[in-house]
């Protein structure tokens, strides 16, 4: 992709972003920096393996010194019902036109959008739910990488606050891996030349989430009715611009 310098700027920040809320939150890098990228240019096929690289390598930043603090216990049980649906998602993103692919994408954030911004909670107190939730959120993860929001949900019950966050992203660093392994074995484009001169930027909003990490949790709800509203604005937007 040929970018202006104005896009370039503009990229630039949303990785920032994207890196922030990855580390502040603990999930939702992709979720709710794909819909900016969107804006700029381009389509999630050419966006979602730069993300990819992004996530593999701050998930492993993450997790050098707390390996440890990771419920692997229960990720093994989950991966059962999250990784078939992840790879049918990673087929249909390859097979399926753009626009559909990006209207899913804008359809997804505005779903979330609603729910954080009228402060509403997914939540799942039966193990049927739990699968479903699993289910749907590894084919979202398969499609654009949005679907933590829907894995979450089910891991914040099963596993121990102290672990959530490491568990996490050691799921997030396998289902990217797949997702790049299909990639790569498929032959798509991967702007390596963008993808590796926005690292030190996204390191930028990596260090800062990290260090809000405790503030952004002891607010989540006014954090995510915020980013809710601003991301409701753009996605709307977003999907007008490719209907019309």
């Amino acid at each position: 992709m040929d970018f202006s310098i104005t896009e370039l700027i503009l990229v630039g920040l949303i990785f920032m972003w994207a890196g922030f809320v990855r580390t502040g939150l603990g999930f939702g890098g992709a979720a709710l920096g794909l819909p900016l990228m969107l804006l700029v240019g381009a389509s999630p096929v050419y966006w979602l393996p730069i993300i990819g690289l992004h996530l593999l390598f701050f998930s492993s930043l993450t997790l050098f010194k707390s390996i440890r603090q990771v419920d692997w216990c229960y990720l093994r049980r989950s991966l059962l019902w999250i990784i078939p649906p992840t790879l049918v998602g990673v087929f249909g993103l390859l097979s399926l036109p753009d626009k559909v692919m990006i209207v899913f994408v804008y359809s997804i954030t505005i779903f979330y959008s609603i729910i954080w911004i009228f402060n509403q909670k997914i939540t799942s107190h039966q193990p049927w739910v739990d699968k479903l939730l699993l289910i749907l959120g590894g084919y979202v993860a398969g499609t654009s990488l949005t679907g933590a929001p829907l894995i979450v949900t089910v891991y914040m019950r099963h596993v121990a606050k102290e672990y959530l966050r490491n568990t996490l992203f050691v799921l997030w660093f396998i289902l990217v891996g797949i997702k790049m392994s299909t990639f790569v074995a498929f032959g798509v484009m991967i702007d390596w030349q963008l993808s590796l001169s926005l690292i030190p930027i996204a390191v930028i909003g990596h260090v800062i989430g990290l260090k809000l990490h405790q503030r952004i949790i002891e607010n989540d709800d006014l954090f995510k009715r915020w980013v809710g509203g601003a991301l409701l604005l753009v996605s709307s937007f977003g999907v007008l611009k490719v209907v019309m």
